[in-house]
């Protein structure tokens, strides 16, 4: 599950055969050249993205956006550093910006309900997911973790559904939420004995 996306920007975004060092490298030396442009610290986030610095991709991404406010993508990656950072409030904070600038981006509101997961705030995950949803409906995780959120609110129905789905779909639901789904459904059941 991704939660940075994106790829290079500019007149000279990716050189093939480059490895990971040597686009950081490439970005910073672009950034010394060129200290005022947004695209740079962006590319230079995504490249430290991609080999898991997300202290330095943070710092990028934050200069990116300082730069160009309106670049929604080093926003939606901003908040996904955050998220991998444990930092909740703080991605949440940069999801909705980015949900302002561009609302029809799924990975926006994907990541906005990890955040909310991790807070336990289930009502707010269904509606995340469900907006990942209405953007692009055969989300695999968004299936999943609606359910994880309709479980969590005692919507064992809709949940079934949704898990289901993101069955079809590829996603591999934990043994743990198997166990919790099965749980819910058979808990409301009552058995009774006939002919006695």
């Amino acid at each position: 599950m991704p939660v940075v996306a994106g790829e290079f920007k500019g007149e000279e975004a990716m050189g093939t055969g480059q490895t990971p060092g040597d686009r950081i490298r490439r970005w910073e030396k672009r950034l010394e050249e060129k200290p005022d442009s947004a695209v740079a610290c962006f590319n230079l986030g995504l490249a430290y993205s991609d080999v898991a610095k997300m202290t330095s991709a943070e710092k990028a991404y934050r200069k990116a956006v300082e730069l160009e406010p309106s670049l929604v993508q080093a926003w939606v990656n901003l908040a996904g550093v955050l998220l991998m950072q444990w930092r909740f409030e703080e991605s949440l904070e940069a999801g909705k910006i980015a949900a302002e600038l561009d609302s029809g981006l799924p990975l926006v509101h994907f990541n906005m309900g990890q955040a909310h997961l991790y807070l336990g705030d289930s009502e707010a995950l269904v509606e995340c997911n469900r907006r990942v949803l209405e953007i692009e409906s055969d989300h695999p995780a968004a299936n999943y973790f609606l359910a994880v959120g309709l479980l969590a609110e005692g919507n064992a129905k809709e949940a079934r559904f949704y898990m289901d789905r993101a069955t079809r779909l590829g996603h591999r639901p934990t043994p743990e939420f198997l166990k919790a789904m099965d749980r819910a459904e058979t808990d409301g059941v009552q058995l009774i004995e006939i002919g006695k």
